[in-house]
């Protein structure tokens, strides 16, 4: 399955991204896919040490475009370039069996690199490959909505998640979300409610969410946990009695059903 993850900024989109990448890595080979501009993806694996974004090689970009990034506009570069090579070559083994994989896409600066430059055409080149070539589990985190995702792309995504808090911007951002999707041809949304203290909180964000026409297909409570986790460098996954940590085993469950 290809999942895209995504949402308001804040609301635990990398967290879960992070969490269900290590559940599903049990059973599975897994790809988890950093295509946050925040790239926090790393930290929420407990990986600290600092991770060169594909964005920032140059020489890589140069090698595979024929151009270097940020090169003057009118410069011709391939708008196809060879990349099956890279997922393996780039991306980062965080177990030693090699079923979970990480990479770290980065994003384009906006000083002046437009956005049909030698760096994002390899990008999204590369995207494609990981959606439409590779037969693991892709756990896409995305950066909030879905502007960037290519329709051909986005057509082979199994699954969008939209994470939510129980508060109506939250809400707001997953209605704007649905509607992208649609204008791009994602067949398959669901809601996840994150950060959730109390009764009140869920009944609000789930008649909210079915309001919109989206399935809830978990729900994880506010966890100290998780803040212990950010603090101390760990992955969520390495609290596994953790009350946050059961409920996205749930989840990973529910999408596998």
């Amino acid at each position: 399955m290809k999942i895209a993850i995504t949402g308001k900024g804040g609301v635990g989109k990398t967290t879960l991204s992070g969490t269900l990448a290590c559940i599903l890595s049990q059973r599975y080979k897994v790809f988890a896919i950093d295509a946050d501009p925040d790239m926090n993806l790393a930290s929420s694996l407990g990986i600290m040490e600092p991770i060169s974004p594909i964005s920032k090689m140059k020489d890589l970009i140069k090698e595979r475009t024929g151009a270097e990034p940020g090169s003057s506009f009118g410069e011709v570069f391939k708008m196809n370039p060879k990349i099956s090579d890279l997922p393996e070559s780039l991306s980062i083994n965080y177990d030693s069996e090699g079923n979970l994989k990480l990479l770290v896409m980065g994003t384009i600066d906006k000083g002046g690199e437009g956005c049909i430059c030698p760096a994002s055409v390899l990008l999204k080149a590369l995207m494609r490959n990981l959606i439409l070539k590779k037969d693991e589990f892709i756990i896409l985190d995305m950066e909030a909505g879905i502007e960037h995702l290519g329709r051909k792309t986005a057509e082979a995504v199994d699954l969008m998640i939209i994470v939510v808090e129980p508060g109506l911007k939250s809400i707001e951002t997953a209605a704007r979300i649905k509607k992208l999707a649609g204008d791009i041809g994602i067949p398959k949304l669901a809601c996840v409610i994150n950060k959730v203290s109390n009764k009140m909180e869920e009944n609000f964000a789930t008649q909210k969410i079915k309001e919109l026409g989206l399935e809830v297909i978990g729900t994880i409570p506010r966890d100290e946990e998780v803040i212990r986790a950010d603090m101390e460098g760990h992955p969520l996954a390495k609290y596994p009695d953790s009350a946050a940590f059961k409920s996205i085993a749930k989840i990973a469950e529910n999408i596998l059903s």
